[in-house]
Formats: structure tokens, sequence, C-alpha cells
């Protein structure tokens, strides 16, 4: 990836020779991404609890409607690992050829099981957020409460291995502000859509924290046991939840 922000003794690029495509999805969001690292006076904790090789979900909470947890914590993955994650992405982003092509040039990835276990055989990382759109589509006033993780992560990690990697974004619930959660099952099924406040990012202070990576003491013969799979996704959720919970308690100001 090409470095817009120069240092002591590095080549300085010539923006004028970078193709439209290079500057879109190169130029823009390395120095977008640093800018917003600034901003939000963002904090990384527990890094080197991420595995180094073979696969791995990451597996955050969902939270601010725009997006920008995904956005950053991709970002923070690839700065800190050298590794490239892909992101797990709303199927909304792959309607139309105009939404998917920016979408796949940024790196994200339809969010289906199949795609999920074809990139984890391939030993790759993947960001999947467990509570789908009804974690970042929640209204504030359920800020940091954890909607019902969804089962397709445990899943993934039963039939291939994959290492999971609780991830906790502190932040991102209060940059931007969701009124309510819109319901439009009557039109489309499961389609949720947020009522916005703001748009314009509020400046709230960040914080990524990476847990221990957790490795599932069964295997791929347990894939289609439901009841088990519930259960470790309720046990990770609770899990994140307390961590969740504890963090919140003892940060300071929001926004100073």
């Amino acid at each position: 990836m090409i470095n817009f922000f120069k240092k002591p003794n590095e080549k300085i690029y010539n923006l004028k020779q970078l193709d439209a495509d290079a500057l879109l999805y190169k130029v823009f969001p390395r120095f977008f991404m640093e800018l917003m690292k600034k901003y939000f006076r963002l904090e990384v904790v527990g890094v080197e609890n991420i595995p180094k090789t073979g696969p791995v979900i990451i597996a955050p909470n969902h939270s601010g409607f725009l997006g920008f947890d995904a956005l950053i914590l991709a970002y923070i993955l690839q700065q800190e690992t050298k590794r490239i994650p892909r992101v797990m992405t709303h199927h909304l982003w792959f309607l139309t050829e105009k939404t998917a092509l920016p979408a796949q040039k940024m790196g994200f990835i339809e969010a289906t099981f199949s795609n999920g276990i074809s990139l984890l055989q391939k030993n790759n990382m993947i960001v999947l957020f467990p509570e789908g759109e009804q974690g970042n589509f929640k209204p504030t006033s359920k800020k940091y409460q954890l909607q019902e993780f969804k089962r397709g992560f445990i899943r993934m990690s039963l039939k291939t291995g994959a290492a999971i990697v609780p991830t906790l974004i502190i932040g991102a619930e209060e940059t931007h502000i969701n009124l309510q959660q819109l319901k439009f099952s009557k039109f489309l099924r499961g389609l949720v859509l947020p009522l916005p406040l703001n748009v314009i990012p509020l400046p709230a202070k960040w914080k990524i924290v990476f847990e221990k990576p957790v490795r599932l003491p069964f295997g791929p013969e347990k894939i289609d046991d439901r009841e088990l799979c519930v259960d470790l996704a309720n046990e990770i959720q609770e899990s994140m939840q307390k961590k969740l919970n504890r963090e919140i308690k003892k940060r300071g100001s929001v926004y100073l």
C-alpha cells in the first residue's frame, strides 16, 4: 500500500503519476484512516493476542451505523499484523455493480457461510461481526448492549479450526448517534436500517481491545449440533459483554 505520510529518507510519490484507482483505493483510504486515528485518539490493546499464522476469525462488537468500526479495525489489523483482513460485509453492498466494485476493492467480502469457509481454509484472517446489522443499526439508547450473536462464526471455526479473537471496539457508539432502528421486513425480509442523528463523526475517544484467542475443543463433526453452537456463541457473547462493561466503567470522558 502506498504510504501517504512521508518518513525520513522515504521516497515521496508523485500523485500526478498515479491512476484514479490508486488514488481512490490506496492513497485516500490511508490518508483518511491516519486522520481518523488521530481524530479519535485511538488506543489499541492486545495486538499480541492475534495469531500470526493460520485461519483467524476476528469477532468484534458492532456499532456506529456508518461502518467506521469495520474500516478502522481492518486498517489497524493490517498495520499491526501485516496480514490482510477480509471483512465480511452486509449483502446490501453487493446488490448492484456500482456498490459491489468499490466494496471488493476495499477488501469487503459478502458475509456468507461459504465465503467465510473458503477464506479460512486458505489460512486467511477474516473480520466477522457476530451481531450482524442488529449491532451497528441498534439505537444509541442500547449502546454497548450486545445483540444476539449469530452462530455462523462458531460453525466456521468448527469447520476450519480457526481461532476466534473476541474484540472490543469502544467509541463508535458515540461517534454516530442512531435515534431508532427501522425495520422494513414488509418489503425485504430481515431488512433493518438506522435513523441517524449525525453523519459527520463526533470526536469520541476510541479504544480497540483484542482479547486472547478462543480455540474451540470440538471439530467439524459438531457443525450441525445447533444446541452446542448456540451455547458456544452465548458463552463468547456473555464473556465479551462482561469485559465491555468493565471497560466502559473505567472509561474517562468520552469526548475530552
